[in-house]
C-alpha cells in the first residue's frame, strides 16, 4: 500500500468518563469514523486554528499502526496485526460537532480538516509492552489537562482492530486513533500543546491563528 493512502480510523467515546463529559451514551460497540491521511501533523509543525467553528478541542490518544494485510480471523489473532504504537491528537472543532450530531449529520467538518490529527513518533511493538496499561497525558501551556490510562477503554485495542477487520481489509501503514479520556478542553491561539507518555516521550506543537 502506497504511505500516501493509507487509512486515519478513529474511535469515538471509548472511555466512559469522556462520554459522560460530552452528555454521551455509553457505546455498546466501536463508534468509528474516519480522515484523510493529509490530517497528519508531524512535531515542529504549527497547527493553524480552522476558520469554519469556534471552539477548538483537544483529544489525546493512543494511536495504533496497522502492519501487515488482512481481515483478523479473532481479537487475540488481532495482536498480530499491531506493527507500532504513537501517541496523537484529534482536534475537533466542538462547537460544530455538537450541531452536526444534533441535526444528525456527519461529523466530518469538526473532526476531519486540515491539521486535524498531529501525531508523535512512533514505537516499535513488541511483546513486553502491556496495551493495556500505557499512560499518556496532554497538557496546554505546562498545565496537565488529560491523563489516560489504556486500561480505561471501553474497548480493548484487540477488539477495536477486529471490528474494523469485520468492515475494512487492514493494510500496512493504517493508523488507528483509539480514543481519548476525560478533560478535553479548549485551544486558542498562542498555546502550546504537549503530549507525552512514559513509553513515547514528549511532542509538542505551537496553536497559531
Amino acid at each position: 500500500m502506497n504511505q500516501s493512502t493509507f487509512r486515519i480510523f478513529c474511535i469515538g467515546r471509548n472511555y466512559s468518563e469522556h462520554a459522560k463529559e460530552l452528555g454521551s451514551e455509553i457505546p455498546e460497540s466501536p463508534v468509528i469514523f474516519l480522515k484523510p491521511p493529509h490530517c497528519i501533523v508531524k512535531e515542529g509543525t504549527p497547527i493553524k486554528i480552522p476558520k469554519h467553528g469556534k471552539n477548538l478541542h483537544h483529544e489525546v490518544e493512543l494511536v495504533v499502526k496497522i502492519g501487515k494485510a488482512g481481515n483478523p480471523l479473532s481479537p487475540e489473532d488481532a495482536l498480530s496485526y499491531v506493527d507500532s504504537l504513537a501517541i496523537g491528537l484529534d482536534l475537533t472543532l466542538r462547537d460544530l460537532q455538537i450541531e452536526l450530531k444534533d441535526k444528525g449529520l456527519p461529523w466530518e467538518i469538526s473532526k476531519s480538516f486540515e491539521q486535524s490529527s498531529p501525531i508523535g513518533t512512533f514505537v516499535k511493538f513488541d511483546k513486553t509492552i502491556q496495551l493495556n496499561n500505557i499512560t499518556f497525558d496532554c497538557s496546554v501551556d505546562g498545565e496537565i489537562r488529560q491523563k489516560g490510562n489504556t486500561k480505561d477503554m471501553i474497548f480493548p485495542i484487540k477488539r477495536i482492530i477486529f471490528e474494523l477487520g469485520k468492515i475494512w481489509n487492514l493494510e500496512p501503514g493504517d493508523l488507528i486513533y483509539t480514543g481519548t479520556p476525560s478533560g478535553v478542553g479548549s485551544l486558542k491561539s498562542g498555546n502550546l500543546i504537549t503530549i507525552s507518555g512514559d513509553l513515547f516521550g514528549t511532542f509538542s506543537w505551537q496553536i497559531i491563528s
